[in-house]
This record gives structure tokens, sequence and C-alpha cells, in this order.
């Protein structure tokens, strides 16, 4: 642009001034926008309600007359860690790829099921459990008017009140991570009304229970012996009244109030889980109710008022949250909820991902019984990375890092695995994984043989760099990791001998189906499009991590030569991106994987700058996959969120909301695949943030795939990378301003809505500089930490 373009987009106003959130002091969520609410009791656990404090969670039914309290504890995991790897998988896999390369696809897989997949454990001896069960039982109760169960997000409690006789009950209850406990608090309006029993049970009835006074102490040896140890202690403080001992249990009679306090622990890091419980029961129980409360909120909003959306709102916040549900699934327009459910899945990785925890799991931490389904464990062939995409756009970064100190534990496996089952260096993992961190194929290959677990795992601990610039985290964290992930393809990349080209394998679509010439079903080949693609990314970010830190020139230059050797992305004659090296038939052509788009999303191969005709064929891609039924899971759904965002179109990405809320959302606003899988939460609020902010391109794209239905709204604290913290606010569907805030040095490249004209830019930094082009006007800033600007927009 000439001097008298950039006169006329903006007029330029340089001073130093400190933080501030003037933008957005006049607008205030309302109370009202962050609860969950209903009339009546849950009666399935998908109408429960979870609270979490990362380790500890528990399920909110709100009975009347009788009440229970389903509880979890992370590491109530039956089985130990044992090998599952093939024997005979290294003697037999040059066998394996040669039929591959020969075009023998069901011959192969044949041998490849026979010789190189390790043992599938039956369901259930290897699994994830309840801790069991707090059950209530009331007296003398009558018909309840005024009933009301809520969640609330601006304080992590969830709260049951109705009046019974003119007498007004309330309970409260939380899971606080500064006491590493579940509080339930009961109170009435007048004294003595309080009377009950409360009991503990397990599933099984194996739990050796005592009565002390006061407390329930219940342990057990879980999976028949082959697990953990677990113990949890429920003490229950009265306010006037009596407490007497019942079978399991405790009986409450006429208190004025009753705080109940449950901690729990098990072995599973080595420790002593009586011990743990007491000494977690010592620093709450001396407590006031109040004071742990206000702690717990206190450490809550630390974490959860980073970000405050808004998207406008209608009448229907005065209605209960499942009828809000039921009523978009009518066409209601209701963006107050998409707000909610946005900060729903914020709520839950908070709730089910602190430090020094395990990472998240298929269900966060929340699961009923001793069988949940596929043993709520960690699937790593996206379900797992999904959990984890809102955790750096939504200013949780700290929520980020269960995953990463899971990822180490699984490395030494993953050696093992290389070395034993390829005879490669560093390390792999494949579909998925447990507690127990085992690495190897397991099961059928259609799912199993899929090397790129670990290698996709790594990717975000580069993201985590990305966003924070935390040096010292990629020196120590994240590059080592990156280097054994890509030692291992350094060894397992082969040349195809049909082009010359590097490819990874054998390897599969995780879990998608092809037809071979003669019509057999197949899903193995060499160097699927999705192993490509992570390989590629890989590499990249090792490159890069080792460049930052001035280290391993050498590894880094074998990669850059192997990276251009890399099998490349190809469009078929159809104009999609092929998933797999020839233009096979689909078997499943709406299959809810869609994993050939990882460039789009989470990757950045595929994007509008660089790629522009790939963007294409994954837009063909997807609207193929749709036209076929694809998105039917809520997980899969949430991902075409995302890549409908990638693509910059906002209206087909506000499309997939809908659908994810209307078709693939529980009562409790969980996600169902079905049944209830965690996934799909978290892949919807990071997909609502990518229509709102992007930084994937070496850029940051403001609102880059706003739908009209959001006409006017308000986001604060989000962030991009390079460390940037964005607020922004539009109307009438055109961006009026925005603030960036600087928390490391360097160049700030900003993208602007095509359409939007720079008014005034007010900064602390030097140099800037202007870009026009199709997709919008860029704006680059010199800025340093601690800066903040904003842009003011026409």
């Amino acid at each position: 642009m000439g001097d008298s373009d950039k006169m006329n987009h903006c007029k330029l106003i340089f001073r130093f001034f400190a933080f501030t959130m003037l933008l957005f002091v006049n607008t205030v969520i309302s109370g009202e926008d962050l609860i969950l609410w209903y009339d009546s009791p849950a009666v399935e656990w998908t109408e429960a309600l979870p609270v979490g404090n990362g380790r500890l969670g528990a399920m909110v039914f709100g009975g009347i007359s009788s009440d229970r309290l389903q509880l979890n504890e992370e590491s109530v995991w039956t089985g130990h860690p044992v090998e599952r790897r093939n024997p005979e998988a290294r003697k037999y896999l040059k066998k394996v790829r040669e039929l591959l390369f020969a075009g023998k696809y069901s011959e192969a897989q044949q041998l490849a099921q026979e010789k190189l997949v390790g043992t599938r454990l039956e369901p259930g001896l290897h699994t994830y459990q309840t801790l069991g069960d707090l059950t209530f039982r009331f007296e003398n109760v009558k018909k309840a008017v005024d009933y009301r169960r809520e969640l609330d997000l601006a304080d992590a409690v969830a709260r049951v009140s109705y009046t019974i006789d003119n007498i007004a009950y309330k309970r409260e209850i939380f899971s606080s991570a500064v006491d590493q406990a579940v509080v339930y608090r009961m109170e009435c309006d007048k004294p003595g009304k309080l009377s009950f029993t409360v009991t503990y049970s397990r599933p099984g009835n194996n739990s050796k229970i005592i009565i002390l006074q006061n407390n329930i102490i219940a342990t057990e040896h879980i999976g028949s012996g082959d697990g953990v140890r677990l113990e949890a202690q429920i003490k229950l403080l009265n306010e006037g009244g009596a407490v007497k001992p019942v079978e399991n249990g405790l009986s409450v009679e006429n208190a004025d109030a009753v705080t109940i306090i449950l901690v729990a622990a098990t072995d599973y890091r080595g420790g002593d889980p009586h011990a743990l419980c007491e000494k977690y029961m010592a620093g709450v129980s001396g407590k006031t109710y109040q004071n742990i409360l206000a702690s717990h909120v206190q450490d809550y909003l630390n974490l959860f008022n980073r970000v405050e959306l808004d998207l406008g709102r209608t009448d229907a916040k005065y209605f209960p949250t499942d009828e809000r549900i039921n009523a978009v699934k009518r066409g209601s327009p209701d963006p107050g909820l998409i707000a909610l459910y946005f900060q729903y899945g914020r709520y839950l990785l908070i709730s089910s991902s602190r430090p020094e925890c395990l990472p998240a799991n298929l269900q966060g931490i929340w699961a009923d019984g001793l069988y949940p389904p596929w043993n709520a464990d960690y699937h790593i062939n996206i379900n797992l990375q999904m959990n984890y995409w809102p955790a750096e756009v939504t200013n949780l970064s700290e929520c980020h890092l269960p995953l990463f100190d899971f990822i180490d534990e699984l490395v030494p496996y993953g050696r093992e695995t290389a070395k034993n089952m390829y005879g490669c260096d560093g390390s792999v993992a494949h579909h998925t994984t447990d507690a127990w961190h085992f690495t190897e194929p397991i099961g059928q290959v259609h799912w199993g043989l899929w090397p790129q677990g670990l290698s996709w795992l790594s990717l975000h601990l580069w993201e985590h760099y990305q966003f924070t610039g935390d040096r010292e985290f990629l020196a120590t964290r994240a590059y080592p990791v990156l280097k054994e992930a890509a030692l291992f393809f350094t060894d397992y990349l082969v040349e195809d001998p049909n082009t010359g080209y590097l490819v990874s394998g054998p390897s599969i679509s995780p879990e998608n189906t092809y037809l071979t010439a003669d019509g057999q079903r197949a899903n193995m080949c060499m160097g699927p499009t999705m192993d490509q693609q992570i390989v590629y990314d890989l590499f990249g970010n090792c490159i890069n991590a080792a460049e930052i830190l001035d280290k391993d020139e050498k590894f880094s230059n074998k990669l850059r030569n192997l990276r251009e050797r890399l099998a490349p992305m190809r469009i078929g004659g159809d104009g999609r991106l092929m998933e797999w090296t020839e233009e096979f038939q689909e078997a499943e052509p709406g299959h809810r994987h869609i994993s050939h788009l990882f460039g789009l999303h989470p990757g950045r191969q595929i994007n509008n700058v660089e790629t522009p005709e790939f963007m294409k064929a994954a837009r063909k891609t997807i609207d193929y996959r749709l036209a076929h039924g694809g998105g039917h899971t809520g997980w899969s759904r949430a991902w075409i969120i995302n890549f409908f965002a990638r693509l910059l179109d906002g209206e087909k990405a506000f499309e997939n909301v809908l659908a994810l809320l209307s078709k693939s959302t529980l009562p409790n606003m969980f996600d169902t695949h079905p049944p209830f899988q965690i996934d799909g939460n978290f892949g919807g609020c990071a997909g609502i943030a990518e229509m709102l902010l992007q930084s994937h391109a070496g850029e940051i794209s403001l609102l880059p795939a706003l739908p009209s239905a959001w006409k006017d709204g308000r986001v604060s604290g989000l962030r991009a990378r390079g460390g940037y913290t964005v607020s922004m606010m539009w109307k009438d569907g055109v961006l009026n301003s925005a603030e960036i805030q600087a928390n490391l040095d360097g160049i700030c490249r900003v993208r602007v809505p095509a359409g939007n004209a720079v008014r005034n830019i007010s900064e602390a930094g030097k140099d800037i500089h202007f870009n026009k082009n199709a997709q919008g006007l860029l704006v680059d800033f010199q800025v340093e930490k601690g800066q903040t600007f904003w842009l003011e927009f026409e």
C-alpha cells in the first residue's frame, strides 16, 4: 500500500500504556448465562451434572426422597503393566511390506493380522472404574415445589433447591482442587429439619466398609486383586441434631445443616492410600465450609475467568437446559446456548485435567460402573488429542500438563516396542493405550496397526511451546519427545519401489476401509495420507525446535533430507484428497474418521496461502463425506466444525455446531458418540474458538469464520501462537475493535477480515507495515513482551 492508502485506512498513534480492558468494561456476562439448570432430578446418568477437580469427580443427580452421588477417582484402574507384543512381528515386517508394494493387500493384511498385531485383552480386564456411590435417603418427604437443579460454571458448584411444607432446602456440591475433596453441603431454613441416611457402596460389593464415629471408611483391592488398592473416607460434620452408625453408613436426625467431605486415593503412583486419605482429610476437615468453598472458587476462577464469550442472547436462557437443547433440534436460535457449550467445554477440561493428574480419558474422569465403554481408556488415534485441542487457544495451558506427563511415561514403553517389534530406534505408540502405558498394536489390523499415536501426541508439546514461548519447556520436555518420535521414523520409513518416495508403513487410515480391485475389503497400505502428513509435521517441528535450541544440526539435516523425499499429498481424479496411495473405492464413504484431512486440522500443511489447491480438495472431501452420512458421531462432528473453520466457511461451521448440539448432545450437555464420550465436548469448544481466532499459518487471523448468526458479539482472553492474548468486539457482522497483548517479543502479524478497514491503531511498537490481498488486510507490528495494542475498525 502507498502512503495515501495507509492514511485512508488508519491514523497511527504511538504511545506506551499499561495493559487494560477498556474495550470491554461496559459489557459483562450475566450469571444466568453460565448456568446449566433443570426443573427435575436426574433419572439417567447422562442427566446428572459433573463436578471435578482433575482427580476426584462426582455426578450429581439431585433426588428429593433419595439421592445418588456417583463418584470417580482418576486412577481407579484394574490391570497392571503387561507386554502385548506379537513375538513374530519383526520377522514378518519385511514380508508384509513386500506384499503391500506388490498390491496384494488382502494377503498382506491376513499376514499382518497373524504376525504383527498383538494381544487385545478382553473388555473389562484393564479398565477404568467407578469409585462408588453415596446414596442418601431422606425421611418424611412430601411433595416438593420450586425444584431447581443446576451447575454454575461461574463457580464450579452444583446446587439443588426445593421447598417442602414451607421449608426451603438447599444443597451445594463441588470438588475442590485446593483441598482434594468432594464436598456435599445440605441446609434448610428452619432448625432441626434435616434427617437422612447416607451409605457407601461399590458395584460387586467387595469393598470393606467400617464406620468410625462420624466417618465411613471403604477399602478395596479392585479387579479381584488385579488392579489398584483404593480407599475412600467420608466424614460427616453435622450442625445440630445427632449422628449414629447404620449398615455401611451413617444416619442423621434433626440437624440444622450438614457438610459431608469425601477424600479418596489409590496406590497407582506407589503411595499408601490410607496415608494419603488421612493427609487429605486432616487438611480439609478443620476448615469451615465457607472457607473451603471460597478457596475452591478462587482457585477455579483463576483458570475459568480468563476467557469470556458473548454471542448474543435470547429469552431461551429462562428455560431449562434440556428444553433449550430440544428447542435447537426444532430449529430455534439460541446463541447463548452455544456460548454456554463453549464455556462448558472449558469447565470440563478444568475439572478433569489438572497438573500432576492423569490426562482426561474417553470420559474425562466421569464413568459409571465397572465396565465403561472402550474401558474409558486413552484412544490416541484422535480422541485423546481432541481432548486437548482447546487447552491452549482457550487459555487453559496448565490443563495441558497432564497430557505431557503421560507422554513422558509412555516414551520408555514405546522405545521397547520400537526396538522389539520393528527393530527401530526412537519410540512409537499405536492407536490406543491405558493407565499402564502399553504401546503395542493390538486387536484388529483395521484399528490397531497404526504407528502414529506417539508422533501425533508429540505435536501437542510443540503447540504448547508455540503458544507460550517457554524455551525451558521446549528444551527439557518438548524436544526430547519430538526427537524420540522422529528418530523412530528415520528408521521406519522405507522407499516405495514404485515411486521412489519415502513412505510410512505398514499402516492404515484409522479405522477406515477400502475395496480392492477384486472387491475385497482391506485397510492397510504403505504411506496412507495421514501418516505422511503427521511425519511431515513431526520432522518440521523437530527441525524448528533444534534450530531454536541451537543443537543437533546433523540430525536436523537428516530430517530435512528425509522430509524432502516424503511421498506428497495427492488429489484424485474426482478432485478429492486421496486417503490412500491408490484411488480405492471407499467401503464406507460416510466414515466417521476423516483422517487424511489431518493436514487441514490440526495440522497446517493445507492452508490458503501455501496450498490453495489442497484447500479445494479438502472441501470436496468433506462435502462428499457429509453427503454420505459423515459426522454421525459427536467427536467426528466436532472435527468437522474445525475443518470448516480452517476452510474459512463460517456458515458451514455454524451449521455443524447446530448439528453437534441437536444430534450429539445429551441432556447434561455431555457429548455422545453414542454412547457418552467427552472428546466431542472438547472438540466442539475448540471449533468455536477456531471460528473466532486462528494463528496456525504464521498470522493472527481475526474472526476468520464468523457466521451471520453471530451478528453481534465479543470475546476476550483467547490465546494465539506467538504468545498473544486476543480480545475482540464485533457488530452487524463487522469487527469493531481488537485488543492484543504480547507476552513475548517479536513480530505480530494480524489478518483483518476482508471488508474491514483499520481506522486507528494504538500501540507501543514500531515498524508497522500493511499488505492487502483477497483474504483481507495484513498488519505487521514489532512488539515487546508486556505491551498491549488495540485496533479499531470501520
